[in-house]
């Protein structure tokens, strides 16, 4: 069985210790490290894992999982450096950073697959887009799909396409949040209970999601079932078009994109 260890135990390393599990794989079979004592202490009692040093880890590990954010990646990489055998595949899950970065500061040779997950991973629902880097085969990358399988659904993008991924599905939810909390206060507004407006959107935004994703229509059409003529969705919808709703979203994804490119090149040489 291979042997898995997260780098970085926090709300997204821990989503996916947890997934493993789900998933079957078992507690000996995996490792984390963690800064901070009292929150290591809590994970292996919650998941009976066990919880090592950054040597350790990427010395007894067959795949070492990188969940660390982009700004704590430079001393990690020094650790893990010369304590990083060879044949050891490495999965960053790191926004911005390009497979180039690890491939440069590790070991020669090493297999590196950049993901971009997203928090749904709390919940088994994570979307997660994978490339391989230079050295990375297909054996590996199905091993990282199988892998990040057990917590959502996996897609394989080639690598210049992972700065947009990580503006539409990584930054994604946090638009979706962003959305459902206004409609919310628009419900308090109208004048319905805050706990009610958050019920009624909350359910129409999971209705939503499996109808787009189990009926398999075309967004256009699902919303133009909904909106009949003359009637109280069409009134809404030409309001968001005259407040420039769709621009500005388009505008937002952009920038994130731009962000994420601006992440990576803050570690190049």
């Amino acid at each position: 069985m291979t042997t898995i260890a997260v780098l970085g135990a926090g709300k997204i390393g821990e989503s996916l210790l947890s997934g493993l599990l789900k998933a079957g794989r078992a507690p000996a079979d995996l490792l984390f490290t963690e800064r901070f004592a009292t929150r290591a202490a809590d994970l292996t009692k919650t998941y009976g894992i066990t919880h090592v040093d950054v040597a350790t880890a990427v010395q007894r590990a067959d795949v070492i999982v990188v969940a660390v954010k982009p700004q704590d990646i430079e001393p990690l990489l020094d650790e893990m450096a010369p304590n990083l055998p060879a044949g050891k595949l490495v999965v960053s899950l790191c926004a911005g950073l390009p497979t180039k970065l690890f491939e440069r500061r590790l070991p020669e040779g090493t297999a590196v697959v950049r993901v971009m997950p997203n928090t749904p991973m709390l919940v088994g629902e994570a979307m997660s887009a994978i490339s391989g880097g230079a050295h990375a085969e297909d054996a590996h990358l199905d091993l990282v799909e199988e892998l990040l399988g057990s917590v959502g659904k996996v897609v394989r993008v080639p690598e210049s396409q992972q700065d947009a991924v990580t503006a539409l599905s990584g930054s994604g939810p946090a638009y979706f949040f962003y959305l459902v909390e206004a409609m919310i206060d628009a419900g308090i507004l109208l004048g319905i209970p805050r706990a009610t407006a958050a019920d009624l959107i909350v359910q129409s935004a999971v209705g939503a999601a499996a109808m787009l994703r189990e009926g398999g229509g075309h967004p256009v059409m699902l919303r133009e079932a909904v909106t009949s003529p003359a009637g109280t969705t069409i009134a809404g919808i030409r309001e968001l078009e005259k407040h420039g709703v769709r621009a500005a979203l388009i505008d937002a994804i952009e920038a994130a994109r731009d962000r994420s490119v601006e992440l990576g090149r803050a570690h190049e040489e």
